[in-house]
């Protein structure tokens, strides 16, 4: 039994660990991105503004907010071409005029609509490869949470961004336990261990010092 209990974690320690392992690197190099600022955005307009008519607009947009607007406006979206990750819109029902900033990985896109006139102008930005990890760090957040996973695709990285960090867990503790029953490892990995729990306890300390 204890043979087929090592057997079977040393296999999933391996086979998920490499299943895993892309979306480790894109955490990776996200953080690169986020800590250097010397390091290339590219950000650049995709094309010229265009103009988008006749677009269905809600009868009762003045009453929403939050997640119900983002629903609401779906519709209005897909009129004008334009899909994506939509963040804090700007309505000014003064000016009959609403903003509204979409995401990509990669590219941004800001609808701007004349309500009375049911027509809209599309700008798009393509921000990069850069940006683009940048914000797969970053979503989900703590940010506006009643907003945010709006757009099926970001959605379903929050699910992908979650099992991450569960087969990190996992393969954390796998490899502690591996480390433990192969003897030839344990001097040097007690090192190491140490090593790395010290350094760790080194950063905490002079961070909130």
């Amino acid at each position: 039994m204890k043979g087929l209990f090592y057997r079977l974690t040393r296999d999933l320690h391996l086979y998920l660990g490499l299943f895993v392992s892309p979306y480790v690197l894109v955490f990776a190099f996200s953080v690169f991105f986020l800590v250097h600022a010397w390091l290339p955005t590219a950000a650049r307009s995709a094309k010229g503004p265009r103009e988008v008519s006749n677009l269905p607009i809600p009868a009762n947009l003045d009453q929403l907010s939050g997640r119900a607007r983002i629903d609401a406006l779906r519709p209005t979206l897909k009129a004008a071409k334009v899909a994506g990750e939509v963040g804090w819109i700007q309505f000014s029902p003064n000016e009959h005029k609403l903003v509204i900033p979409v995401s990509v990985p990669g590219k941004n896109t800001i609808l701007t609509i004349d309500l009375d006139q049911h027509r809209g102008v599309v700008e798009e930005k393509v921000t990069g490869f850069a940006d683009a990890v940048v914000m797969l760090h970053k979503s989900p957040g703590p940010h506006l949470v009643g907003l945010r996973m709006n757009w099926g695709y970001m959605a379903l990285w929050r699910w992908l961004a979650d099992g991450t960090v569960y087969l990190l867990l996992f393969s954390t503790v796998s490899g502690l336990y591996l480390w433990l029953v192969i003897r030839p490892a344990r001097k040097a990995g007690i090192f190491f261990l140490m090593a790395g729990a010290i350094s760790f306890a080194g950063m905490i300390y002079a961070l909130i010092h």
